[in-house]
């Protein structure tokens, strides 16, 4: 299956989708962090200048007036990138936004090994488990311009405290402009019988739809699931995949504990499946510098090594 394209980029959706959004809705607010450029907001910022807060290289103190905004009834937006968003600002997200019962979207960009050019101190390979530990979170990792748009939104009038990941350079395209997407439910992307791959984000959705392509020309036919609601997680599609396929992958942009295998291992466990099943992501390490196309063989993330994981689990290697 070849993947095309859009024309743009995710950061660049994500502008429009604001623009649009802030014509009927004059609560809406976007926090930076020093990153206008890096998010894509400079258009935001000129259709809405009143409505733009630079906070500076100032994370936690940016969370602080996010939630000082949804109090007085403003609907922010926060962005920086993944661990600057995730980790730096936990103590602000728990205390400032959900103790406090504020409504914020947190949006992480370059997420996992996509800020591998910039070395591990800005690889954050722990946001969703940090996100995903704290009560009443939202966690997405949504994969194409489509499916960022449809979920922000779908959410933009909910209460709560949403942080979603953005792979804002990319551009590859999974889902056509304007498809429904439903918090809390995972999206069949591809039907298979044989095995299932249950991914997020567009790094580890392209590589689960080469690996099955791969897998189909060796007769093997891969089920993928788009888990881009990495919480709640969609326990019903893990448990009928376990049901109805032989073995079940997952592969995240991320640490491979405490993120979208562990949710999924989690529901495996609890309801006794007689499923094989493996983890793939990131190994409990640091993040490096390397190119995407470096990490994903180094940590073994790649389709290719995809693909021979579901063939020996499969063979009952």
């Amino acid at each position: 299956m070849e993947l095309s394209e859009y024309s743009v980029d995710m950061r660049t959706s994500l502008c429009s989708t604001l623009i649009e959004l802030s014509k009927n809705n004059g609560n809406i607010v976007w926090l930076d962090a020093d990153l206008l450029a890096s998010s894509g907001m400079m258009k935001f910022k000129e259709a809405f200048p009143e409505r733009v807060i630079d906070c500076g290289i100032q994370e936690a103190n940016m969370m602080g007036v996010a939630c000082g905004l949804s109090a007085e009834g403003m609907v922010p937006f926060v962005h920086s990138f993944a661990p600057f968003s995730s980790r730096r600002i936990a103590d602000q997200i728990f205390v400032s936004g959900i103790y406090a019962g504020q409504s914020v979207r947190i949006v992480g960009s370059d997420p996992g090994i996509l800020a591998g050019p910039n070395g591990g101190t800005h690889i954050s390979l722990e946001d969703m488990a940090i996100l995903r530990s704290m009560p009443g979170t939202v966690v997405l990792d949504p994969c194409d311009a489509a499916q960022l748009t449809g979920v922000i939104k779908n959410t933009v009038s909910e209460k709560g405290i949403y942080y979603i990941r953005l792979a804002r350079k990319s551009k590859v395209k999974f889902y056509s402009s304007g498809q429904n997407f439903t918090v809390g439910k995972a999206v069949v992307y591809r039907e298979g019988s044989d095995v299932t791959i249950i991914a997020a984000g567009a790094v580890c959705m392209a590589e689960a739809v080469k690996a099955a392509g791969i897998l189909h020309e060796d007769g093997i036919e891969a089920r993928i699931l788009d888990m881009f609601t990495v919480k709640p997680l969609d326990s019903e599609a893990v448990l009928r995949a376990a049901a109805e396929t032989r073995a079940v992958i997952t592969l995240e942009n991320h640490n491979i504990l405490n993120g979208l295998g562990s949710a999924v291992a989690e529901v495996i466990a609890e309801n006794s499946c007689g499923v094989l099943f493996k983890r793939m992501g990131v190994p409990d390490c640091k993040g490096e510098v390397g190119t995407l196309e470096y990490l994903l063989e180094k940590f073994h993330m790649s389709a290719s090594y995809v693909a021979d994981t579901a063939k020996k689990m499969l063979k009952g290697g």
